[in-house]
Formats: C-alpha cells, sequence, structure tokens
C-alpha cells in the first residue's frame, strides 16, 4: 500500500510542485543532517546546483512518451522484420533510495505496416530513465508506451543495469548486473522470436 503523505507545502503552479525556494531549504536540512554546515563557502550555491540538476536528472516527469512516438513512417519497401536498437545509455535513479541507477537498454518490435524514427526509442528511454524509477517498472513501461503507439505484432525490451543502492550501500557488491526483460505479442507467443532477439543482442557488437 502506498504511504499517506499529509501537510504538503503549498504548490507555486499548476504543475504540483514546490517552489524553487523550498526545494533550495529541503536541501539546506539534508545538508544538516548529514553533519554539514550549509553556510560554508564550498557548500554555499550547492541548494540551487542541486535543484537544478534535479530538474534536469527528472526532466522526464516533463514529457510523454506518445508525443515522441507520434510520428510514424509507413514507407517501408515491404519491410516486415525485427527492427532492434541495442545499446541505449541510460542513468536513471531508484525511487527507494534515489540513488543513480546505470545501464543500457535494448528495444526490438516486429513492424505491422509502420515504423518509428530510430531516435524516438533512445528518446522513449530517457524519459522513463530521467523519473524515479525501479528497473523493472522501467523495462514495462517502455515496452508498453511503444506497443500503444505503434501497434507492432510485438515488442521485446531488455534493460541491464547496475544499482548504486547495492554497490554504494547494503550489501555493496559493485559489478553486480541486474536484467530485465518485457515481451509482447510474437515476443511473448513465439520463443524463436525471443531467442533471435537474444541471439541479435549477443551475437554482434
Amino acid at each position: 500500500m502506498d504511504a499517506i503523505v499529509k501537510n504538503f507545502p503549498v504548490l507555486d503552479d499548476a504543475s504540483g510542485r514546490p517552489t524553487q525556494k523550498e526545494a533550495e531549504d529541503a536541501v539546506r536540512v539534508l545538508l544538516r543532517w548529514a553533519g554539514d554546515d550549509p553556510e560554508r563557502e564550498g557548500l554555499r550555491d550547492t541548494p540551487a546546483r542541486v535543484a537544478k540538476s534535479y530538474r534536469e536528472l527528472f526532466s522526464g516527469y516533463d514529457l510523454a512518451a506518445e508525443d515522441v512516438l507520434g510520428r510514424t513512417f509507413e514507407e517501408v519497401a515491404g519491410y516486415d522484420d525485427m527492427v532492434l536498437v541495442k545499446d541505449i545509455p541510460f542513468y536513471s535513479h531508484c525511487e527507494h533510495h534515489m540513488v543513480p541507477i546505470i545501464g543500457k537498454a535494448h528495444v526490438a518490435y516486429l513492424p505491422n505496416g509502420r515504423v518509428l524514427g530510430l531516435s524516438k526509442i533512445a528518446r522513449v528511454v530517457d524519459i522513463y530513465g530521467r523519473r524515479l524509477q525501479t528497473q523493472e517498472s522501467m523495462t514495462a513501461q517502455i515496452a508498453r508506451a511503444i506497443d500503444e503507439s505503434l501497434a507492432p505484432r510485438g515488442v521485446a525490451v531488455m534493460i541491464e543495469a547496475e544499482h548504486m543502492c547495492m554497490a554504494m550501500r547494503g550489501v555493496q557488491k559493485q559489478g553486480s548486473t541486474t536484467l530485465t526483460t518485457t515481451f509482447t505479442g510474437t515476443f511473448q507467443t513465439e520463443p524463436a522470436e525471443q531467442a533471435r532477439f537474444m541471439t541479435m543482442i549477443r551475437g554482434f557488437k
């Protein structure tokens, strides 16, 4: 069950965000809680820098995947085989500890008369990556966005990532990698297509 949070601060606009000053004040509280002095020279501008960096790191909340995926192309000269974009780098943040997730995504689909611009797939990975995430959710979100916008015969997504919440804290296991996959349509119903997807990812560099 989701936690119930009350007594939210007054919001500065219709987007539901606190003001810039409130964000910076929150950073100052965290700096004091960590044991440092936010007024010392090296930290004096840190709250503003953190607020600015968070706007960039979590810019995915301001973007919609359906807007990016809205334009497709039908002139494909009869091409109907797998389209795969592999090794798409991304940087996200764990929603449980707000520390980085660093990885790469492999995204494929089987066209059904239309194709996407290849850069659109990478942009969708960024949209979902630049939010607080779990790797499992991000994998499913990418697949669902492409499936709903393009209506292909199938979508396959694999994400490989290292979670700093495992490397920097807790069990402190540096170098461990988590793999997640989501398959829809033909990729889900035909194991041979799943195997071909995996072979294309691993079989050439």
